[in-house]
């Protein structure tokens, strides 16, 4: 609507002062005769905007001149309080901010708006940690907030995922990236672009020399072509194998990062008693019960993660992951072996679901949102 284009460009002169008619054009996605003629709207409604030509000319507001306008739709304001992350603002000591911040839009929203608004921060919930992450380890985002801020160089000293030992490198920041509650430092080092996790970094020491960024290329630039670098990393190892139906939907939840390809989807039982995981067999019923999958991963070492669906999944190919999960699991059975507890008769025994992993429950099982 031409309203809320009017107040875009209000609110984008106010900010970023003179900009360009071709600049404020690309970015609400119109000509830059439209821009033109919202100036000459905006100017008839009192705002004092002009144009200046030349070479470095632009639209501008008259020095000094505020609106203290919000012009919030209700499904606006309503996004401003539906803040994913909220342990990425602790993590940067900005907590306490954005609870103050909040608060002062609330008291700047229109009436009609602020009960949507607050009904809304009440209501959703956005959570970015995963089912059963674990602990993680105490991250000091300080001294990495500083050099990203002030465009200082920063030396680190880091462990590479698989490694024991650290490394020191001297690196230029472009920023910090939180995904998925991991946070990760996006650096070039050597004018080649990296990415540093934060857990993994022993200490870090912002340095006096200035960064030396590469002209013109923001953090935006240098984050996606090292996001697809890491998610279209060559996965060496393919393997081929069979899972039982009625365990696939967790199975699919748990290897989903290798899982690569599902030839036939799984088909949903008749018989609504049958969707019970522990109420089937995987040795009673036919080659129908099952689903072939392929998976692929890094190193042969990570496929003994298999091992945690027992019966319930089998490994086709290739030879030496057959060989590897016998191998690990030989050695399991060894280390118990020599200390096998009486079976309780009140209890099942391990050949009837012991073997399974469990799905719910506070011992280490997988929960529904896994």
């Amino acid at each position: 609507m031409k309203s809320d284009r009017l107040l875009s460009v209000l609110l984008l002169l106010q900010t970023r002062g003179r900009v360009p008619a071709d600049r404020l054009a690309a970015e609400l996605e119109v000509s830059s005769r439209t821009i033109y003629r919202d100036v000459e709207a905006l100017s008839a409604a009192g705002v004092p905007v002009y144009a200046e030509r030349g070479r470095h000319g632009g639209i501008r507001l008259l020095p000094g001149y505020r609106t203290d306008v919000t012009g919030l739709t209700g499904d606006e304001a309503r996004a401003l309080f539906v803040l994913a992350a909220q342990d990425a603002h602790a993590a940067l000591g900005l907590d306490n901010a954005l609870v103050s911040a909040l608060r002062k839009v609330m008291a700047a929203l229109p009436a009609p708006h602020r009960p949507v608004a607050e009904l809304t921060s009440r209501r959703i919930l956005v959570d970015p940690d995963r089912w059963r992450s674990g602990p993680r380890a105490d991250i000091e985002l300080d001294a990495l907030h500083d050099a990203v801020f002030t465009d200082r160089r920063l030396r680190i000293r880091y462990r590479h995922g698989g490694e024991r030992e650290l490394r020191t490198y001297t690196v230029d920041p472009y920023g910090l990236v939180s995904k998925a509650g991991v946070w990760y430092l996006v650096a070039d080092r050597r004018r080649s672009p990296a990415l540093f996790r934060v857990d993994r970094m022993a200490s870090a020491k912002v340095l006096r020399e200035p960064v030396r960024r590469r002209p013109g290329v923001e953090l935006a630039d240098v984050w996606q072509p090292l996001r697809r670098r890491v998610e279209e990393r060559p996965m060496p190892v393919r393997v081929t194998a069979l899972v039982h139906r009625d365990r696939f939907d967790m199975f699919a939840r748990i290897v989903g990062p290798v899982l690569v390809a599902v030839p036939e989807p799984p088909r949903a039982p008749a018989d609504p008693d049958a969707a019970d995981p522990d109420a089937a067999d995987p040795d009673a019923e036919g080659d129908d019960a099952w689903v072939t999958v392929r998976l692929a991963f890094p190193v042969l070492a990570a496929v003994t993660q298999l091992l945690q669906f027992g019966p319930w999944l089998e490994v086709l190919d290739p030879p030496e992951a057959r060989a590897e999960l016998a191998r690990r699991a030989q050695e399991v059975t060894r280390l118990y072996a020599a200390e096998t507890a009486p079976v309780d008769s009140n209890h099942a025994t391990p050949t009837e679901d012991g073997d399974a992993p469990a799905e719910d429950g506070p011992a280490g099982g997988y929960g529904v949102g896994e």
